[in-house]
């Protein structure tokens, strides 16, 4: 873990309204018109173009509870299309890693940055050329906050997203005014919007008065920590210019890894969650391979719709432990399905399915078993050449049996809306006709 320097400055650099600018990327014909991408299922606006939230349109509003009105004035919706997001996402951190070898990825659309050598206006001018540089070479239009700490770059990201004070030009640093001014523009931002507040903590600051971002940061320190945590003592602090939050070089590893998905409809038989679990078992031991970790447990679960008042309810999960920590796909299936098996009742009808590995340890510094007959090494080999080809040739190129057929296909998500994989399927690469 990376030192705190005694004076920095870090940048914090977002994708404004991510998913909707990388739909815009390959389709120039949506700019300007009121856009939303949608979750899982093609459920919730997760992302809305800046025209989409002038008609109104909230964040995780469902799309059928969207007026009739608002879609009448040529409201566009489409399905999440991750493949891109993440592709376009990687080329974007890449950019940024280019200009400081200290960066943090904090999100597929954020990364904190350590602008702290040189004048301010060095920062300035390097945090421009940055916004340039990623629009010309991808197309994703960005914002920039600097500040001392990671909460300051935050909330000055948001100065700069949202205009608060004038002629920014999409990068806006705390160091640019003087102490005034500064307590000035926190006191226009509500407190909800400082990194880590929220809902429910918004309100209770409130009722004590605490309303903006200025409130927070003249807070008593010692009666956020008797009334709330250490951690929003930590925030005033933050806010107050004191770094007590460190920029990772590194992204540390996950301590649990979940992967689960709500239906497009709902299944009643065993095969077919059986290829669901399947599917999300064998992501989940790629990704732990992916940070050099093995699980000691495998949980699954399932749920029926909760919404569905009339229809009988039942939401089973089981821990099946590991006789070895693994990351092989095989043994972590295994054990998943094993858990269906456990706790599979016939007669509901299962909306949600979820596996997760539990138990994480770094994979070199795993206990092995004297007496076990398990082939270690033949594992090893054929799950690197299963993530080689899936690599090479889009994920899913080589996968376990039950991932396909009916079954799979009942419990496939919904996408009747998504974009064309422009950057991550050969076949759907886009073809520039002269």
């Amino acid at each position: 873990m990376s030192s705190i320097p005694s004076k920095r400055r870090i940048a914090l650099i977002d994708g404004n309204n991510f998913y909707c600018s990388c739909e815009r990327v390959f389709q120039p014909k949506l700019n300007g018109r009121p856009l939303i991408v949608l979750s899982n299922n093609d459920g919730c606006a997760v992302s809305r173009s800046n025209e989409a939230k002038a008609l109104g349109v909230k964040m995780g509003q469902p799309l059928f509870k969207i007026p009739a009105e608002i879609k009448h004035q040529g409201l566009i919706a489409l399905s999440s299309n991750y493949a891109l997001y993440s592709d376009l996402s990687n080329r974007m951190m890449r950019i940024m890693g280019e200009v400081t070898p200290r960066q943090e990825i904090y999100s597929i659309d954020e990364s904190f940055i350590d602008l702290s050598h040189g004048s301010l206006a060095r920062s300035l001018a390097t945090a421009k050329e940055l916004r340039s540089r990623i629009v010309r070479a991808i197309g994703i239009p960005t914002c920039v906050g600097i500040g001392a700490t990671k909460t300051l770059a935050k909330l000055a990201n948001h100065v700069a997203k949202k205009s608060i004070v004038p002629d920014l030009d999409g990068v806006f640093a705390w160091e640019s005014l003087n102490e005034a001014d500064v307590s000035a523009v926190m006191a226009t931002i509500t407190v909800g919007e400082v990194w880590g507040v929220g809902r429910r903590l918004t309100e209770q600051l409130q009722s004590m008065g605490i309303c903006s971002a200025l409130d927070l940061k003249r807070a008593d320190r010692a009666t956020m920590t008797k009334r709330f945590s250490v951690v929003l003592a930590r925030t005033v602090d933050e806010l107050n210019g004191e770094a007590c939050l460190v920029l990772d070089d590194v992204t540390p590893s996950k301590q649990q890894i979940m992967t689960s998905r709500s239906f497009g409809q709902t299944v009643t038989e065993q095969d077919q969650l059986a290829a669901a679990i399947t599917k999300f078992a064998s992501r989940g031991a790629e990704k732990l391979r992916q940070q050099r970790s093995v699980a000691n447990a495998v949980q699954v679960f399932a749920m029926t719709n909760r919404f569905a008042v009339d229809e009988p309810q039942y939401t089973p999960s089981i821990l099946v432990p590991l006789s070895i920590a693994t990351d092989d796909s095989m043994r972590i299936t295994r054990a998943a399905l094993y858990g269906l098996k456990c706790f599979y009742r016939p007669g509901f009808q299962y909306k949600k399915a979820g596996v997760m590995l539990t138990g994480l340890e770094s994979r070199r510094d795993r206990q092995l078993d004297l007496f076990s007959t398990y082939d270690e090494s033949r594992s090893n080999r054929l799950m690197a050449a299963m993530d080689a080809v899936n690599s090479r040739y889009g994920r899913d190129t080589l996968r376990l049996a039950i991932t396909s057929g009916t079954g799979a296909a009942a419990s496939a998500m919904r996408r009747e809306r998504k974009s064309p994989g422009y950057t991550t399927q050969w076949g759907e690469i886009p073809v520039a006709v002269c």
